[in-house]
């Protein structure tokens, strides 16, 4: 009886060891698996995180100079618009050099220089706001930049007159409310003719 079983036993001792092995090696390739499906689905994440946050900082750099196109393209349809344009639909005759051009350009500088004189109340002075005083403080807005304007400028030129055109109403209507003073706001559409200018004609990088 014993002989009979310490014969079977070894023939059943490595099917066990072999079904335990097999089991073991079973287990084994279902963990590697697991971890290459698990390091796989990692992998796959980690660069489409990486992809979108450096797409981040690509795509707002790139809004940027859209943003400016926008506005720019909405200055120039706004100012075409609403602002003087020339009689004739020919070229425009107010080139550099001829004799209309100079008039348009001493045009625009007389209007804003008497302006200030009015708005100052150098000219028919009065204790009282006039109208005089009230054409002054609007004179760059009415005469200036619409006399520059009409001339054949540059792109650079005629986009400051552009955004001047929108810019000086802004001012005029905004400083009264805090300094009621046709003096300041004169000033302040020069400072903001000149530093318009300054900035679309680069005259500050020229004179570095």
């Amino acid at each position: 009886m014993y002989a009979l079983a310490s014969a079977k036993f070894p023939a059943v001792f490595p099917i066990e060891c072999s079904v335990t092995k097999f089991n073991r090696r079973k287990l084994k390739i279902g963990a590697t698996s697991d971890g290459l499906d698990r390091g796989t689905v990692e992998g796959e994440q980690e660069p489409s995180e990486g992809s979108s946050s450096k797409s981040t900082p690509i795509t707002t750099s790139a809004a940027v100079p859209e943003i400016n196109k926008n506005i720019k393209k909405v200055v120039q349809k706004t100012a075409a618009t609403f602002a003087p344009r020339a009689s004739t639909a020919t070229k425009n005759p107010a080139v550099p050099g001829t004799a209309l051009y100079a008039v348009f350009e001493v045009q625009g500088y007389a209007s804003m220089l008497l302006g200030g004189a009015l708005s100052f109340n150098f000219i028919f002075p009065s204790n009282e706001p006039d109208i005089w005083r009230l054409m002054g403080m609007w004179s760059i807005w009415m005469f200036t930049v619409p006399s520059l304007r009409a001339r054949d400028c540059s792109k650079n030129e005629k986009e400051a007159l552009n955004y001047l055109f929108l810019l000086i109403p802004l001012l005029n209507v905004l400083i009264p409310f805090f300094w009621k003073s046709f003096s300041v706001v004169w000033s302040a559409d020069t400072v903001a003719f000149f530093g318009m200018y300054a900035w679309k004609l680069g005259w500050l990088q020229k004179s570095e």
